[in-house]
């Protein structure tokens, strides 16, 4: 397998539960760091199943909303819920501890307190309501890949710009990564935009994202030290919900 191969079925393997990850040789043969280029094809092919669900279910008469439903289905089996865990220890850990030592422990803590429940409520419902207002469903397909894209890509800004909050863990395993594959990920999201949605919401989505991603950086800086995986997981769905309801809103011809 080429090291392009290689570190394309390391960012599946990293990121979904899709089988391309095993077609890893072995864990100690791939660059984590260097595979970031791909985050944004793993968040493309997500999207893709997710919208071929929304479409299928259309097909089968079902409503908007419950075809959303069974899009998000498809979405979590493909990732494992990685990233709904995430935003849920993030919220928890950021929004119930004192000190970064135990806003650190909470976020470790496999248990969902109050804040964790709240916003996995609240990511879904945002979800469930873009897709059912964008309603077409090559266009809901073409909204979730380039969703996914930036929601991937958002996680290399992050940890490109910030340390690692812990010396272990999901994050700190990935390693350092390098300028070349950052930019590369950014630069397939905005590609792979400017192919699915109308130019100036493909703009506006990448303007959207990389701001979301930069304020993040900050915010985790300043509460936490740096980035987890949890906090990765935080800016990739948030940054899905956010892209998903702008082209909800400014996409023109969906009502």
């Amino acid at each position: 397998m080429s090291s392009a191969g290689r570190q394309m079925a390391a960012a599946f393997g990293l990121l979904t539960r899709l089988p391309l990850g095993a077609a890893l040789p072995a864990p100690a043969m791939v660059d984590y760091g260097a595979s970031v280029w791909a985050y944004p094809v793993v968040g493309l092919a997500v999207g893709g199943i997710a919208g071929v669900v929304y479409a299928l279910a259309l097909w089968l008469g079902m409503a908007p909303w419950l075809a959303a439903g069974w899009a998000l289905v498809a979405s979590v089996l493909a990732t494992g819920g990685l990233h709904e865990d995430g935003l849920a220890d993030s919220a928890d850990g950021l929004g119930g501890g004192g000190t970064i030592a135990r806003r650190l422990a909470i976020m470790r803590d496999s248990r969902i307190g109050s804040y964790g429940a709240i916003g996995l409520v609240l990511a879904v419902a945002l979800r469930l309501a873009a897709m059912a207002s964008i309603a077409g469903p090559w266009r809901v397909m073409a909204a979730l890949m380039v969703a996914g894209a930036f929601g991937r890509a958002a996680m290399v800004v992050v940890q490109r710009r910030t340390a690692f909050a812990r010396p272990d863990g999901l994050a700190a395993s990935v390693g350092v990564i390098p300028a070349g594959p950052a930019l590369l990920a950014e630069a397939i999201a905005v590609v792979a935009a400017l192919v699915l949605v109308p130019f100036w919401a493909a703009v506006l989505a990448a303007l959207l994202s990389g701001a979301a991603a930069r304020l993040w950086a900050r915010y985790i800086t300043g509460r936490l030290g740096g980035h987890t995986g949890d906090t990765l997981g935080a800016i990739e769905l948030g940054t899905e919900i956010l892209v998903l309801s702008l082209l909800a809103s400014v996409w023109p011809g969906l009502r």
